[in-house]
């Protein structure tokens, strides 16, 4: 897909003719040129592959169903969808969730859209294998499952939202296959969650019945009804509240007016953020945003937020020759139905400037066959505003290269900007589908982290060439983190590190003062070269002020080996078993 050309510009006009395009009320904007150009329009439709449902909608069951069936096993096809349905109640409905699916409430609060019925995520199309049913999500409804319990066995980069499940919530496939996902906040669940085969997962502000079990590491931040801290048996990992939190943006129905809510940060939060009612936020009326769709081009996009415009990109795949650049504090920009960036010409995705309260949301980010040094970055270099009051936001920000054809990034995600929240976020170098391979989809490092005080909620980064994560700035934290290393690498020449056997998967720099981490895992699969050794899965300075709780290695099945946990500390892994090695606190 080519983007179109920019908006068509007219040289500036005669006395007349001004007189008559003011009569016609033409928007126009001011160029560099003293030209005029049509201002971008804000408002619309949503597009095609938004599907809006209410209660009397014909046969929403066969239309949930035709979406389905072509995105089951579509895991790196094109078409991308949101359904949404309008506040009221919804009887006999099973959605089954496929790929580059959204499924959400249109209203204020989940209990205003009510299934009696399912959301249901399986793993059939894969021989009841879930470990690859990423990129879909389920927001803002509530569910009256039929059995008593909603199946979501779901991996990497598919939330679940501001969801209230009125019964149980089971995490794991039909016939308790594997699965390694993944993340849940702002929900309620009534009922007991069941990870069952769930590797690890991470559940921030919400409410729960009970958790059943855990594998390797299950992470609970402000989480009432969470079992108590008990890593790494069971493995555990409890904090009574998140220290900073906003929930993110979504799209409503006042009335017939489409609005998107922007809730407040909490601090300290606990809970669901709707327990009361209407969350606390603000609404912003669709007339605000630039309603991306297909074939829009980076020249109209960056127009629009100049312009004023906040962006709702609807599902579609967006080829870009520029950066769209967002320097305007509060700008909002979410996409529906993973609303999916690729930068052409490895040029950058998206730049946020060093400004107040800018929310990306819902953004895959699909790197180019030309290598881009970076993907998105947040703030210039050397940002240095404080922006503890209102920080800038990643959400449900996914990164990709490779899987969907050859992809190559120098760096992932680069947050410059102090106080940033990054808060879930899957960053991936793919390891099977088209286009990868050691060199094919070259990615040497995911997440660098320059700003101070930058929390990351839900941190999911894996198989990078080198360091998958990289903390410079201080004060850092960390609230759960996943990390499998690159099982591509051909040999143990590959990844040697100077006189250091590979790259850690999380690594604090040596000038860092304080730092903290908490449920952190990073696991080894050298499937093309088992005897690679891995020096250890973390690097961090032995400071006071550096702190680490319930970390973990992992060696599947002995493919590959850890030396140890963190620096010099923990046991190797050894032998053919996938048996963790752990350790609870550092230092």
């Amino acid at each position: 897909m080519h983007a179109p050309p920019t908006a068509p510009r007219t040289r500036a006009l005669g006395f007349a003719a001004l007189a008559v395009a003011m009569l016609m009320s033409v928007p126009t904007a001011q160029t560099a040129f003293g030209e005029e150009a049509k201002a971008v329009p804000g408002g619309g439709d949503l597009g095609p592959n938004v599907h809006v449902f209410d209660p009397s909608t014909p046969d929403i069951q066969g239309k949930v169903d035709e979406i389905f069936k072509k995105q089951e096993s579509a895991q790196f096809g094109l078409d991308r969808h949101a359904l949404m349905f309008k506040p009221g109640t919804y009887d006999d409905i099973n959605a089954q969730i496929g790929f580059y699916t959204q499924i959400a409430g249109l209203g204020l609060n989940p209990n205003d859209t009510t299934f009696n019925g399912d959301v249901t995520v399986d793993a059939g199309w894969f021989d009841g294998n879930a470990t690859q049913n990423f990129w879909r999500s389920a927001e803002n409804l509530t569910l009256n499952p039929v059995s008593g319990t909603n199946r979501w066995a779901v991996s990497q980069a598919a939330p679940f939202r501001r969801m209230h499940v009125k019964g149980g919530l089971n995490l794991a496939p039909d016939g308790y296959g594997w699965a390694s996902g993944g993340y849940i906040a702002d929900s309620r669940i009534d009922g007991e969650v069941g990870p069952y085969s769930q590797q690890q997962w991470y559940t921030r502000d919400s409410s729960v019945g009970g958790w059943v079990n855990g594998v390797w590491n299950m992470t609970f931040s402000g989480v009432e009804g969470a079992p108590a801290n008990s890593f790494p048996e069971p493995p555990y990992t409890t904090l009574e509240t998140t220290p900073i939190s906003r929930e993110k943006p979504f799209l409503h129905l006042d009335g017939d007016d489409y609005k998107v809510f922007v809730p407040e940060k909490r601090e300290n939060a606990r809970g669901v953020s709707w327990a009361n009612g209407t969350p606390a936020g603000e609404s912003i009326p669709l007339d605000q945003f630039y309603v991306v769709k297909e074939g829009a081009d980076a020249a109209t996009i960056n127009a629009a937020v100049e312009q004023g415009l906040h962006l709702l990109f609807t599902p579609g795949v967006y080829h870009i020759d520029e950066t769209i650049n967002i320097d305007r504090a509060d700008t909002v920009a979410l996409g529906l139905g993973l609303a999916t960036i690729i930068p052409d010409n490895g040029v950058t995705a998206i730049k946020v400037g060093d400004v107040d309260g800018v929310k990306l949301a819902g953004l895959l980010v699909d790197a180019g066959p030309v290598n881009s040094e970076t993907l998105i970055e947040v703030g210039p270099e050397n940002a240095s505003a404080d922006h503890a009051a209102n920080p800038t936001s990643l959400q449900d920000v996914f990164v990709r290269i490779g899987g969907a054809g050859p992809g190559k990034a120098t760096t992932s995600i680069v947050v410059n900007s102090d106080d940033t929240i990054i808060d879930h976020t899957w960053v991936w170098r793919a390891d099977h589908g088209e286009g990868w391979g050691w060199e094919t989809n070259r990615a040497d490092y995911g997440v660098r982290v320059n700003g101070d005080d930058v929390l990351a909620t839900g941190l999911f980064v894996e198989h990078f060439n080198k360091y998958d994560v990289e903390w410079y700035g201080e004060r850092g934290r960390t609230i759960f983190f996943q990390n499998e290393k690159a099982y591509d690498a051909p040999n143990q020449e590959a990844i040697q590190n100077g006189d250091t056997k590979g790259y850690a998967a999380y690594r604090v720099d040596d000038s860092v003062e304080q730092h903290e981490g908490w449920g952190m895992g990073s696991y080894c699969y050298y499937n093309v070269d088992p005897t690679i050794i891995q020096e250890h899965g973390f690097k961090a300075p032995v400071k006071p002020g550096v702190k680490f709780h319930s970390l973990i290695v992992v060696s599947l099945g002995g493919n590959g080996q850890y030396e140890h946990v963190i620096n010099d500390v923990g046991s190797p892994t050894s032998g053919t078993e996938t048996v963790p090695s752990q350790v609870v606190n550092f230092p």
